[in-house]
Protein backbone atom coordinates (compact mmCIF):
# COMPACT_ATOMS: atom_id res chain seq x y z
CA UNK A 1 0.00 0.00 0.00
CA UNK A 2 1.38 3.40 -0.99
CA UNK A 3 -1.35 5.67 0.38
CA UNK A 4 -1.52 7.73 3.58
CA UNK A 5 -0.07 6.46 6.82
CA UNK A 6 -2.22 6.04 9.91
CA UNK A 7 -1.43 4.89 13.44
CA UNK A 8 -3.53 2.05 14.82
CA UNK A 9 -3.71 0.68 18.36
CA UNK A 10 -5.61 -2.41 19.47
CA UNK A 11 -7.04 -3.19 22.90
CA UNK A 12 -4.95 -5.78 24.80
CA UNK A 13 -7.83 -8.28 24.58
CA UNK A 14 -7.46 -8.30 20.80
CA UNK A 15 -3.74 -9.03 20.88
CA UNK A 16 -4.11 -12.71 20.07
CA UNK A 17 -5.60 -11.83 16.67
CA UNK A 18 -3.22 -9.08 15.63
CA UNK A 19 -0.38 -9.74 13.22
CA UNK A 20 3.01 -10.14 14.90
CA UNK A 21 4.71 -6.84 15.61
CA UNK A 22 1.49 -4.82 15.98
CA UNK A 23 0.27 -6.05 19.36
CA UNK A 24 1.69 -3.40 21.67
CA UNK A 25 1.25 0.34 21.41
CA UNK A 26 0.36 2.44 18.39
CA UNK A 27 1.76 1.08 15.12
CA UNK A 28 2.10 2.97 11.83
CA UNK A 29 0.21 1.43 8.92
CA UNK A 30 0.41 2.48 5.28
CA UNK A 31 -3.03 2.33 3.63
CA UNK A 32 -4.23 2.53 0.03
CA UNK A 33 -6.30 5.62 0.70
CA UNK A 34 -9.62 3.95 -0.15
CA UNK A 35 -10.00 0.96 2.20
CA UNK A 36 -12.53 1.27 5.01
CA UNK A 37 -11.54 1.11 8.65
CA UNK A 38 -13.32 -2.23 8.97
CA UNK A 39 -11.34 -3.68 6.07
CA UNK A 40 -8.07 -2.48 7.54
CA UNK A 41 -8.84 -3.96 10.96
CA UNK A 42 -9.71 -7.33 9.42
CA UNK A 43 -6.61 -7.24 7.22
CA UNK A 44 -4.56 -7.18 10.42
CA UNK A 45 -6.27 -10.36 11.65
CA UNK A 46 -9.04 -9.10 13.91
CA UNK A 47 -12.61 -10.31 13.17
CA UNK A 48 -15.10 -7.45 13.40
CA UNK A 49 -17.26 -9.63 15.68
CA UNK A 50 -14.65 -8.92 18.38
CA UNK A 51 -14.44 -5.17 17.81
CA UNK A 52 -16.38 -2.72 19.93
CA UNK A 53 -15.90 1.03 19.62
CA UNK A 54 -13.62 2.46 16.94
CA UNK A 55 -12.08 5.85 17.68
CA UNK A 56 -10.41 8.14 15.13
CA UNK A 57 -8.42 10.87 16.87
CA UNK A 58 -10.68 10.31 19.87
CA UNK A 59 -13.96 10.49 17.93
CA UNK A 60 -16.18 7.45 17.44
CA UNK A 61 -16.27 6.17 13.86
CA UNK A 62 -18.06 3.47 11.88
CA UNK A 63 -16.36 0.55 10.16
CA UNK A 64 -17.17 2.14 6.78
CA UNK A 65 -15.06 5.21 7.57
CA UNK A 66 -12.02 5.68 5.32
CA UNK A 67 -9.13 6.97 7.47
CA UNK A 68 -6.88 9.77 6.29
CA UNK A 69 -3.18 10.34 6.67
CA UNK A 70 -1.86 10.96 10.15
CA UNK A 71 -5.04 9.86 11.93
CA UNK A 72 -4.75 7.78 15.07
CA UNK A 73 -7.07 4.81 15.34
CA UNK A 74 -8.02 3.10 18.59
CA UNK A 75 -9.69 -0.29 18.29
CA UNK A 76 -11.52 -1.37 21.44
CA UNK A 77 -12.84 -4.80 22.30
CA UNK A 78 -16.54 -5.61 22.54
CA UNK A 79 -18.06 -4.33 25.77
CA UNK A 80 -19.41 -6.97 28.14
CA UNK A 81 -22.17 -7.88 28.54
CA UNK A 82 -22.75 -7.55 24.81
CA UNK A 83 -26.34 -6.85 23.80
CA UNK A 84 -27.70 -8.04 20.47
CA UNK A 85 -30.54 -5.72 19.45
CA UNK A 86 -33.58 -6.59 17.38
CA UNK A 87 -33.95 -10.31 18.08
CA UNK A 88 -34.25 -12.87 20.83
CA UNK A 89 -30.79 -14.06 21.92
CA UNK A 90 -30.15 -17.44 20.30
CA UNK A 91 -26.96 -19.24 19.34
CA UNK A 92 -25.58 -21.43 16.57
CA UNK A 93 -22.41 -23.45 17.21
CA UNK A 94 -20.11 -25.06 14.69
CA UNK A 95 -19.12 -28.73 14.61
CA UNK A 96 -16.19 -28.28 17.03
CA UNK A 97 -18.25 -26.98 19.97
CA UNK A 98 -20.49 -29.93 20.82
CA UNK A 99 -19.77 -29.96 24.55
CA UNK A 100 -20.43 -26.24 24.84
CA UNK A 101 -23.70 -26.69 22.93
CA UNK A 102 -24.90 -29.37 25.34
CA UNK A 103 -24.00 -27.26 28.38
CA UNK A 104 -25.80 -24.20 27.05
CA UNK A 105 -28.89 -26.33 26.39
CA UNK A 106 -28.59 -27.78 29.89
CA UNK A 107 -28.91 -24.20 31.16
CA UNK A 108 -31.98 -23.59 29.00
CA UNK A 109 -30.25 -21.40 26.40
CA UNK A 110 -31.60 -21.76 22.85
CA UNK A 111 -28.64 -23.37 21.07
CA UNK A 112 -28.56 -24.85 17.58
CA UNK A 113 -25.60 -27.09 16.78
CA UNK A 114 -24.30 -28.73 13.63
CA UNK A 115 -22.90 -32.16 14.49
CA UNK A 116 -21.47 -32.47 10.98
CA UNK A 117 -19.31 -30.05 9.03
CA UNK A 118 -21.79 -28.42 6.63
CA UNK A 119 -19.31 -25.77 5.49
CA UNK A 120 -18.78 -22.12 6.32
CA UNK A 121 -21.26 -20.69 3.77
CA UNK A 122 -24.11 -22.85 5.09
CA UNK A 123 -23.34 -21.97 8.72
CA UNK A 124 -23.21 -18.25 8.01
CA UNK A 125 -26.44 -18.46 5.99
CA UNK A 126 -28.20 -20.30 8.81
CA UNK A 127 -27.04 -17.63 11.26
CA UNK A 128 -28.65 -15.00 9.03
CA UNK A 129 -31.83 -16.94 8.28
CA UNK A 130 -32.53 -17.81 11.93
CA UNK A 131 -30.94 -14.66 13.43
CA UNK A 132 -28.60 -16.64 15.65
CA UNK A 133 -25.24 -15.58 17.05
CA UNK A 134 -22.66 -17.92 15.53
CA UNK A 135 -20.06 -19.11 18.03
CA UNK A 136 -16.83 -20.47 16.61
CA UNK A 137 -13.07 -20.67 17.02
CA UNK A 138 -12.69 -20.31 13.24
CA UNK A 139 -11.64 -16.71 12.55
CA UNK A 140 -12.27 -17.04 8.83
CA UNK A 141 -15.85 -18.16 9.43
CA UNK A 142 -16.49 -15.11 11.61
CA UNK A 143 -15.41 -12.83 8.76
CA UNK A 144 -18.10 -14.01 6.33
CA UNK A 145 -20.28 -11.13 5.16
CA UNK A 146 -23.58 -13.03 5.24
CA UNK A 147 -23.20 -13.71 8.98
CA UNK A 148 -25.94 -12.11 11.10
CA UNK A 149 -23.87 -11.94 14.30
CA UNK A 150 -20.96 -13.91 15.67
CA UNK A 151 -18.43 -14.29 18.46
CA UNK A 152 -15.06 -15.93 18.82
CA UNK A 153 -14.79 -18.62 21.51
CA UNK A 154 -11.47 -17.84 23.16
CA UNK A 155 -10.73 -21.11 24.97
CA UNK A 156 -10.57 -24.75 23.91
CA UNK A 157 -11.69 -25.92 27.38
CA UNK A 158 -15.47 -26.44 27.81
CA UNK A 159 -15.60 -24.98 31.34
CA UNK A 160 -13.87 -21.79 30.21
CA UNK A 161 -15.90 -21.64 27.00
CA UNK A 162 -19.14 -21.70 28.98
CA UNK A 163 -18.01 -18.94 31.34
CA UNK A 164 -16.84 -16.88 28.37
CA UNK A 165 -20.17 -17.08 26.54
CA UNK A 166 -22.29 -16.50 29.65
CA UNK A 167 -20.15 -13.56 30.69
CA UNK A 168 -20.16 -12.01 27.24
CA UNK A 169 -23.85 -12.29 26.37
CA UNK A 170 -25.60 -12.72 29.74
CA UNK A 171 -28.37 -14.97 28.38
CA UNK A 172 -31.36 -15.83 30.54
CA UNK A 173 -30.73 -19.15 32.31
CA UNK A 174 -33.57 -21.65 32.67
CA UNK A 175 -31.90 -24.95 33.61
CA UNK A 176 -33.48 -28.31 32.84
CA UNK A 177 -35.91 -26.90 30.26
CA UNK A 178 -34.20 -27.98 27.00
CA UNK A 179 -33.17 -31.27 25.49
CA UNK A 180 -29.39 -31.50 25.43
CA UNK A 181 -29.60 -33.72 22.34
CA UNK A 182 -31.80 -31.63 20.02
CA UNK A 183 -32.52 -28.30 21.80
CA UNK A 184 -36.26 -29.01 22.00
CA UNK A 185 -38.36 -28.02 25.05
CA UNK A 186 -38.74 -30.48 27.93
CA UNK A 187 -41.99 -31.28 29.72
CA UNK A 188 -42.70 -33.40 32.76
CA UNK A 189 -43.80 -36.96 31.97
CA UNK A 190 -45.46 -39.70 34.00
CA UNK A 191 -43.63 -43.01 34.27
CA UNK A 192 -46.43 -44.90 32.55
CA UNK A 193 -46.21 -42.51 29.57
CA UNK A 194 -42.54 -43.30 28.91
CA UNK A 195 -42.27 -46.81 30.34
CA UNK A 196 -41.90 -48.42 26.92
CA UNK A 197 -38.67 -46.43 26.38
CA UNK A 198 -37.05 -47.32 29.72
CA UNK A 199 -34.85 -50.21 30.79
CA UNK A 200 -36.37 -52.34 33.52
CA UNK A 201 -33.77 -51.18 36.05
CA UNK A 202 -34.58 -47.55 35.33
CA UNK A 203 -38.28 -48.21 35.77
CA UNK A 204 -37.68 -49.75 39.18
CA UNK A 205 -35.26 -47.07 40.40
CA UNK A 206 -36.69 -43.73 39.24
CA UNK A 207 -40.09 -42.07 39.37
CA UNK A 208 -39.55 -38.54 38.01
CA UNK A 209 -39.11 -38.09 34.27
CA UNK A 210 -39.06 -35.41 31.59
CA UNK A 211 -39.60 -35.84 27.87
CA UNK A 212 -38.46 -33.79 24.90
CA UNK A 213 -41.43 -32.51 22.93
CA UNK A 214 -39.40 -32.57 19.72
CA UNK A 215 -37.38 -35.80 19.63
CA UNK A 216 -39.05 -37.84 22.40
CA UNK A 217 -35.86 -38.39 24.40
CA UNK A 218 -36.58 -39.25 28.05
CA UNK A 219 -34.61 -37.79 30.98
CA UNK A 220 -34.28 -38.78 34.61
CA UNK A 221 -31.87 -38.16 37.49
CA UNK A 222 -29.38 -40.87 36.58
CA UNK A 223 -25.78 -41.61 37.45
CA UNK A 224 -24.38 -38.47 35.80
CA UNK A 225 -26.92 -36.10 37.33
CA UNK A 226 -24.59 -34.90 40.10
CA UNK A 227 -22.06 -33.67 37.52
CA UNK A 228 -24.80 -31.84 35.62
CA UNK A 229 -26.09 -30.31 38.85
CA UNK A 230 -22.58 -29.02 39.57
CA UNK A 231 -22.44 -27.30 36.15
CA UNK A 232 -25.87 -25.76 36.68
CA UNK A 233 -25.11 -24.63 40.24
CA UNK A 234 -21.85 -23.02 39.18
CA UNK A 235 -23.47 -21.14 36.31
CA UNK A 236 -26.37 -19.92 38.46
CA UNK A 237 -24.01 -18.80 41.25
CA UNK A 238 -21.97 -16.64 38.86
CA UNK A 239 -24.50 -15.67 36.19
CA UNK A 240 -27.90 -16.35 37.74
CA UNK A 241 -29.04 -12.74 37.49
CA UNK A 242 -28.42 -12.70 33.72
CA UNK A 243 -31.18 -11.65 31.34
Amino acid sequence: MNGPEIHIQFAPELGLFVSHGRRDGSTPLRTDGSSSLGHLVESLGVPLTEVGTLLVDGREARTAYVPGGGERIEVRAVARPQRIDGAELRFLLDVHLGTLARRLRLLGVDTAYESEDIGDPALASRSAAERRVLLSRDRGLLRRRELWAGAYVYSDRPDEQLRDVLGRFAPELRPWTRCTACNGPLEQARKDEVADRLESGTQRTYDAFAECERCGRVYWRGAHHSKLESIVAGALAEFGDSG
